[in-house]
């Protein structure tokens, strides 16, 4: 049954996002949906590898303790919940969600998985796709390929919810799309309605990110000062059928929302104003307005959208070697100079040991590390020197913490604090894949 207007709330931003902003939302938000969007570029080619290990595993860590968080407040409410945390395992994901609402005493919910989009033996398939960085042909990945996955769009989050699902499990969905699936399943738009589309696009773009339109990443103490950012509430957005909309949060909850911190969340991450190209549309938002409709209250008009592309754009997660890394502190006067001479013993050292890297580097941390050193800046009584380095051999990408911690003794005098650590890089590349090539799914795990 199709509403006149949907209330969609925004319970995480990213996959280490706060938990108890949604449990707000679902407890105090008066929601219809509540969308969890946790998925990073390279989430689900770590998350791949994870599932080689564990076959059991796949999904986002943080998966069950968020929704183990919300889940009474939400079937208590009948706020169905859209996530893509079910990365480079959705079934599994969906096997889990379900075991754990029973275990909490809860009636058990139907849960629905999407799959389909991952598309490695696809891409496998077609070595001459084109990387979209490079213009190299993929084949010159893909001996190192560990995951692709295409992202697919709203019209499999709709077909999901129609399913009766309470719970909807993804993984690779483009973000804002997450949300526009709601809006077609809630408001019963159509999908090749452009201006609706327009106006849900731009919504889910502003909460993709959750606390970034109420005030996070946008403080700046006496600039823009943000209020009780401790207790930052996320946001929620009311869509009417006729494609109006408008932003709000919690009242009482903590941060702020106005027409300045959702212009800087417009803007986040588009490269082209006029041409944000998602798999449900082509948005542009050139003409795109704010108006501040009341406390923590923001409306909008003038967006676009030109009919959607042919193609999925595809994530492409590869191995791509090892960093190594180690840091040490000095204080005291002479700190810097103590500091400059431990980073030439370390690169020399690693040199006698025989070990090249194509990319090392050192920064002297709240000195050097985002603006390089710089001339004329006043030495620091305190300075912290971490060196990095990147190599295909993870035996020469260890040796950078070990020799680190090697100056405990064997350094300039005062060092101390050493860290090191080791950790596998995924290289992150994109392509096109036509839409006719990738074939998602809705698979329910179990319906009471």
């Amino acid at each position: 049954m199709t509403k006149t207007r949907v209330r969609i709330g925004a319970g995480a931003g990213f996959s280490d996002d706060r938990f108890e902003p949604a449990l707000e939302l679902a407890e105090r938000g008066e929601l219809d949906y509540l969308v969890f969007e946790c998925l990073a570029e390279r989430t689900i080619a770590r998350e791949t590898l994870s599932r080689i290990k564990d076959p059991e595993t796949g999904y986002t860590p943080y998966m069950r303790d968020r929704l183990r968080m919300v889940l009474p407040a939400c079937m208590q409410a009948g706020i169905r919940i859209v996530t893509n945390m079910g990365a480079a395992n959705p079934l599994g994901a969906a096997r889990v969600i379900r075991r754990d609402a029973l275990s909490l005493g809860l009636p058990p919910p139907v849960v629905a998985a999407v799959v389909g989009d991952d598309v490695t033996e696809i891409v496998r398939a077609h070595p001459e796709l084109r990387l979209l960085d490079t213009g190299e042909p993929v084949e010159s990945l893909l001996p190192r390929m560990a995951a692709a996955n295409a992202y697919l769009g709203a019209d499999i989050v709709r077909e999901a919810l129609a399913r009766d699902a309470q719970i909807v499990v993804t993984g690779r969905v483009a973000d804002p799309s997450m949300f526009v699936g709601c809006m077609l399943h809630g408001l019963g738009w159509s999908y090749d309605d452009y201006p609706r589309l327009a106006a849900g696009t731009f919504t889910g773009h502003l909460l993709e990110c959750a606390a970034q339109v109420t005030g996070g990443c946008f403080a700046d103490p006496g600039k823009k000062d943000v209020p009780d950012m401790a207790r930052i509430g996320f946001p929620y957005a009311d869509v009417d059928a006729d494609g109006s909309v408008r932003l709000g949060k919690v009242e009482g909850s903590g941060g702020r929302l106005d027409v300045a911190t959702c212009t800087e969340q417009a803007l986040y991450e588009i490269h082209d104003p006029a041409r944000y190209i998602t798999p449900d549309c082509v948005l542009d938002i050139t003409e795109a307005e704010f108006e501040q409709l009341g406390p923590d209250r923001v409306g909008f008009r003038g967006t676009r959208a030109a009919p959607r592309t042919d193609t999925y754009k595809v994530v492409v997660g590869y191995h791509d070697g090892w960093i190594g890394e180690g840091e040490v502190g000095y204080a005291g006067p002479n700190a810097l100079a103590r500091a400059r001479l431990s980073e030439q013993i370390v690169r020399e050292r690693l040199k006698l040991r025989g070990f090249s890297y194509p990319e090392i580097r050192a920064d002297y941390i709240g000195m050097s590390s985002l603006h390089g050193m710089g001339a004329g800046r006043p030495e620091p009584y305190e300075v912290r020197l971490r060196v990095a380095a990147r190599s295909p051999d993870k035996k020469a990408a260890q040796a950078v913490g070990f020799e680190m911690r090697t100056l405990n003794v064997n350094g300039p005098a005062g060092g101390g604090g050493t860290l090191e650590a080791l950790r596998e890089v995924i290289g992150v590349r994109s392509l096109l894949l036509p839409r006719h090539l990738v074939h998602p799914e809705v698979v329910i795990e179990e319906r009471p």
